[in-house]
């Protein structure tokens, strides 16, 4: 996993949220990371939880460990290594992290390197990372869906929108002390349980239950449109969705959270019925209403305006196509977060 800002000591969570049986690990070490599964065995950290180097977390619970010294630098990818004792389902995972993760038999906490026994780009139970620093200032969530997620970016290369966001925050001298958390969840929706809560449900932990949070940005609704077309019971209009974006400003608002609404990206071309002339009536309706409510949040971040064909406003433009017409590459992906402007943060 990669950490967006530096600090001198750190802690992680792990999670059995959606776990019908207690969750035993018998050890969680951190480190930093060399590549694929191997780690700097100098900085090999073994974790506590609450004193104890084992934790067992009942089901629908979570577990942070006890904060241990370790100092990094912002921007760098460190090695989480969990030891699973017995079989245990992977109930609360990360199904698309665009991260290969290794897997080997046995307790391999330590080991300065391993021949993977299976590789894959899911990740189970590990869920945040916490860095501490005197010099923290603020953090920024991105929450989103699959655009969010980095769907169809460059595997290990860091390239969804956030990465970049996290990487120009880092580069700004105003900006020192800022991080950016990722909490997109491919497939997710505002209004509806398929994949992952729906936002207006999991905003309150994902978001606001994020350490030190003090901007959000939402890009989020385009799969409420789209899924109705293949779900008709879970069809939505564009005023229940923009009434579900009022639900997660208001809750951010009430806390003192600056929140920045991000306008849906073009998606003419995505295999129908998810894009049609109806679903698109739906999401050009919400992008009105964005546009139109910028008094209701902190700003607008025109990811649209940033994606979209000049030749044919209703398309991505084809440069920054993955080749599904609905997520961006990472051309495309850089282009979003060159959108947003870093003032609103400062």
């Amino acid at each position: 996993m990669r950490v967006s800002a530096g600090g001198d000591k750190v802690r992680v969570r792990v999670s059995n949220l959606f776990g019908t049986v207690p969750l035993t690990l018998g050890g969680v070490h951190i480190a930093r990371s060399t590549g694929g599964a191997s780690i700097e065995a100098a900085t090999d950290t073994p974790l506590r939880f609450n004193g104890q180097a084992s934790v067992t977390v009942p089901a629908g619970q979570e577990s942070w460990s006890d904060e241990a010294p370790f100092a990094l630098a912002s921007q760098t990818d460190v090695a989480v290594t969990v030891y699973v004792p017995q079989t245990t389902p992977a109930a609360t995972e990360h199904s698309q992290g665009q991260q290969t993760h290794s897997i080997v038999d046995g307790n391999a906490l330590g080991a300065a390197t391993f021949t993977a026994a299976k590789t894959q780009p899911s990740y189970s139970w590990v869920t945040g990372i916490d860095v501490g620093s005197a010099e923290a200032r603020g953090v920024i969530v991105a929450f989103g869906d699959s655009i969010t997620d980095g769907a169809a970016s460059t595997v290990d290369a860091a390239h969804r929108y956030p990465d970049f966001l996290s990487r120009r925050v880092a580069a700004d001298p105003a900006l020192q002390g800022f991080s950016v958390v990722n909490q997109g969840i491919g497939g997710n929706r505002v209004l509806h349980d398929v994949i992952g809560p729906k936002g207006v449900d999991r905003f309150q932990r994902d978001v606001l239950g994020t350490t030190g949070v003090t901007h959000a940005i939402i890009l989020l609704g385009i799969n409420d449109i789209g899924f109705g077309g293949f779900v008709p019971a879970q069809a939505v209009t564009a005023n229940d969705i923009t009434a579900g974006l009022q639900t997660m400003v208001d809750q951010a608002k009430a806390r003192g959270v600056k929140v920045f609404l991000g306008t849906l990206t073009p998606f003419k071309g995505t295999a129908a019925p998810y894009y049609s002339e109806e679903t698109e009536a739906k999401r050009r309706a919400v992008n009105v209403w964005i546009r139109a409510n910028t008094a209701q949040a902190q700003g607008v971040i025109d990811f649209e305006a940033a994606t979209r064909d000049p030749a044919d406003p209703l398309l991505l433009r084809s440069e920054y196509d993955s080749g599904d017409h609905l997520h961006p590459n990472d051309a495309g992906y850089e282009a979003m977060a060159q959108a947003i402007d870093l003032s609103g943060f400062r």
